[in-house]
C-alpha cells in the first residue's frame, strides 16, 4: 500500500506522510475489532458511555493547538475558524453525554399484561438499541465537526456503537491527531480496545461499506461519491442503511417589504453568508430570490462582491469543481455577471466570490446547481405566483430562508408550505449558515441535500444509530434495566402513561 500525502491548499505544497494506506485485511481486522467491542459496550451502562462521551470532549479540548494547527495547514481555514469548530465538537460530545444520561432518546415504553377487547395480551418491554459498529466518512469542509470526531461519530458513540472513521484525503494528518486524542481519551476511560478505528485510502472506505460486520454508514460529502457508496451499501447481501449528507442550494427569498426597508442589512448578511469559510459550507445560500425592483440591494451585494478579497479553497478537486460549476452557469440563457471577476486569481488556488443574476422568466433547473463555493445567482422576481412556479424547480435542500416584515404584502399562505416541503429547516430574518447543536435542530432536507429523514446534527442524530427491540414475557432479570419494573431514571411509557423519574 502508498503512503498517504497531505497538501497545504495556501500554497499548493504537497508532503508524503509516514502513514500507509489501510489494506482490506486491516479493514477487516478492524470492524472485526469492532463487534466484539459492540458487544461489551452495548451491556455498560448509560452513566459509563456519558462518562466517556466527556472524556473525549475534555481530550479533544486540551488537544486544541496540536488539532488546529495540523487543520490550518491542510484546509487553508483561518484559526479563528478553526478554533471555534473545535469548540463546536467538544460542545457536541458534551451534549450527547446529558442526552445518554437523560435517557428519552431510548423511546423505553413498557404495556403489561392485561385482558384486553381482543383477548388476553402478552407483556411487551420495547425500547432502542444499538445498531452495531458504523463507519463514518468526514468531510472536507469541516475537519472536526463533521470528520473523525464530528457529530456521526459522536452520535453514534452515543448510541452506544463502535465508530470506524475514514480519513478525509483532505485533511489526513488532522484526522489522525483527532483520533490519536480520541484514543487517549478512550484509554484512560477503560474502554474496549476497537471501539474507535481509523482507516485511509479509497480502497479502504469501498471495503469499510462492504464488511460484513459494519451495519451502517454516516457520510457527508459530494452527490457523486455519495450515490458510489450509497451503492455499494444496497448492494450487500444483507444491504444497510447508507445516512447521505450530499448537494443543497438554499434558497433565499427576499420579500418587497423586507428588500425596501433593509436591505442594506440584508446585503451584508446575505454577502457574509455566501463567502464565509470560501462558501464552502453545505448550507451556503446558492440562490437568492430577490424582487426586481430591489436594484440597492443589488448594487450593495455588487460592490461587496467586487471588493472582496481571494480566499483558498479546500483542495484542488473542490477548486476544479467550483469553476467548471460557475462557468457551465454563466453560459446559461439570461445570465449576467454582475462581479465582472474572474474566479481565480494569481495566486493560484485562491478564488474571489461571483454575483450572477438571471430573471425569474429564465429560471430552469440548471440554474439550480450546487455550487460549493462562494458565489450565488440572483434570480430576480415580480410576485408571489412567479416565487411559487420557481420553487417546483429547486430541489431538496437542507434549508429555505425568508425574509420578511412583520406585515408583509407576500402571500406565504401557498408559499411556506412549499418551502416547508422543499427544506428541512426554514429560516426566518436570518441566514442558513452556522447550525446550532441542539434538541431541536434538524440538518437534513429531501433528496438530494440528503436521502433520508433524519438530522446528522443535534441530539436526534443518534435515532440513526439505533433500532427498536422488543421482548415479550421476559424474565425480569433477562430486560436492560430501562424496562424493567419500578423507578428507573429516564422517561418512558407505563401502560400508555408517559412516565417522568423522579427529580435528581
Amino acid at each position: 500500500m502508498k503512503n498517504v500525502t497531505t497538501t497545504d491548499p495556501r500554497d499548493g505544497r504537497t508532503t508524503e506522510l509516514e502513514i500507509r494506506e489501510t489494506s482490506a485485511e486491516e479493514v477487516r481486522r478492524l470492524v472485526d475489532a469492532a463487534e466484539r467491542a459492540a458487544s461489551e459496550v452495548r451491556s455498560a451502562p448509560r452513566s459509563w458511555r456519558a462518562g466517556l462521551l466527556r472524556a473525549i470532549a475534555d481530550e479533544l479540548d486540551a488537544s486544541r493547538a496540536e488539532l488546529t494547527g495540523a487543520a490550518e495547514s491542510e484546509t487553508g481555514l483561518t484559526p479563528a475558524r478553526l478554533d471555534g469548530e473545535v469548540t463546536r465538537t467538544v460542545f457536541q460530545f458534551r451534549l450527547f453525554a446529558e442526552a445518554v444520561e437523560e435517557g428519552s432518546y431510548l423511546e423505553a415504553a413498557i404495556d403489561h399484561a392485561a385482558e384486553t377487547p381482543t383477548g388476553p395480551a402478552p407483556d411487551l418491554r420495547r425500547m432502542l438499541v444499538p445498531i452495531g459498529p458504523v463507519a463514518v466518512f468526514g468531510a472536507s469542509n469541516f475537519p472536526f465537526a463533521f470528520s473523525v470526531p464530528g457529530g456521526d461519530t459522536a452520535s453514534a458513540l452515543a448510541a452506544g456503537n463502535p465508530v470506524i472513521a475514514k480519513a478525509h484525503p483532505a485533511h489526513p494528518l488532522t484526522s489522525l491527531r483527532a483520533f490519536e486524542a480520541m484514543q487517549r481519551a478512550l484509554e484512560r476511560h477503560g474502554a474496549p480496545s476497537g471501539l474507535l478505528g481509523l482507516v485511509f485510502g479509497q480502497d479502504a472506505g469501498a471495503s469499510l461499506v462492504t464488511e460484513p460486520g459494519v451495519r451502517a454508514v454516516g457520510f457527508t460529502g459530494s452527490a457523486r461519491t455519495g450515490r458510489l457508496l450509497m451503492d455499494l451499501a444496497s448492494r450487500r447481501p444483507a444491504p444497510i442503511p447508507f445516512y447521505g449528507e450530499l448537494s443543497s442550494i438554499n434558497p433565499v427569498i427576499v420579500s418587497p417589504a423586507a428588500a425596501a426597508v433593509r436591505g442594506a442589512q440584508i446585503a451584508q448578511g446575505l454577502f457574509a453568508s455566501v463567502t464565509g469559510s470560501a462558501g464552502q459550507l453545505c448550507t451556503k445560500p446558492g440562490l437568492a430570490f430577490i424582487p426586481r425592483d430591489a436594484d440597492a440591494l443589488v448594487d450593495a451585494l455588487v460592490a461587496q462582491a467586487r471588493d472582496a478579497g481571494a480566499q483558498p479553497m479546500l483542495s484542488a478537486g473542490i477548486l476544479s469543481a467550483f469553476t467548471d460549476t460557475r462557468s457551465e452557469l454563466e453560459r446559461l440563457p439570461g445570465m449576467r455577471d454582475l462581479a465582472m471577476r474572474p474566479p481565480l486569481t494569481s495566486e493560484g488556488a485562491h478564488v474571489v466570490p461571483g454575483l450572477l443574476e438571471i430573471d425569474v422568466a429564465d429560471f430552469t433547473e440548471a440554474v439550480a446547481e450546487e455550487t460549493f463555493g462562494p458565489s450565488i445567482v440572483l434570480v430576480r422576481y415580480g410576485d408571489a405566483g412567479e416565487l411559487r412556479e420557481a420553487m417546483r424547480r429547486v430541489p431538496g435542500s437542507l434549508t429555505a430562508t425568508l425574509h420578511i416584515e412583520q406585515h408583509d404584502d407576500l402571500d406565504l399562505t401557498d408559499l411556506l408550505p412549499d418551502l416547508e416541503a422543499l427544506a428541512g429547516r426554514v429560516v426566518f430574518n436570518g441566514y442558513p449558515t452556522g447550525v446550532r447543536v441542539a434538541w431541536a435542530q434538524h440538518h437534513g432536507g429531501p433528496w438530494p441535500a440528503t436521502n433520508t429523514i433524519h438530522t446528522s446534527v443535534g441530539v436526534t442524530a443518534m435515532r440513526r444509530f439505533l433500532r427498536p427491540m422488543a421482548w415479550q414475557d421476559a424474565p425480569e432479570h433477562l430486560l436492560p434495566v430501562e424496562v424493567r419494573d419500578g423507578q428507573v431514571d429516564l422517561p418512558r411509557r407505563v401502560d400508555g402513561v408517559l412516565t417522568l423519574p423522579a427529580a435528581r
